[in-house]
């Protein structure tokens, strides 16, 4: 069906949809947090969960902030490890 004005969106929706919800980071924030952690505390599971989080966040959701929280939790896993290795033979 066309109008005299053409079919042009007029950027409302009908009564009763509901309004489309913001694709956040969330995924991307905690695997960057638990990245941060895993520096100091349980490389192995903080990390682990972390690199988990950001792998999910990048295929599934398609997070914007997926790659950098990749990186951060996967320096946080090997950064850990490496810092606990460095202190226990100190």
């Amino acid at each position: 069906m066309t109008t005299q004005y053409g079919n042009q969106p007029t950027g409302h929706q009908p009564h009763g949809t509901p309004e489309r919800a913001a694709t956040g980071n969330v995924l991307s924030i905690v695997a960057m947090v638990l990245g941060v952690i895993a520096l100091l505390f349980l490389p192995i599971v903080f990390g682990v969960v972390g690199v988990v989080l950001a792998i999910v966040a990048k295929t599934v959701r398609h997070e914007r902030l997926a790659v950098p929280a990749l990186v951060v939790a996967a320096v946080g896993l090997v950064g850990g490890m490496i810092l606990g290795v460095v202190v226990s033979s100190a």
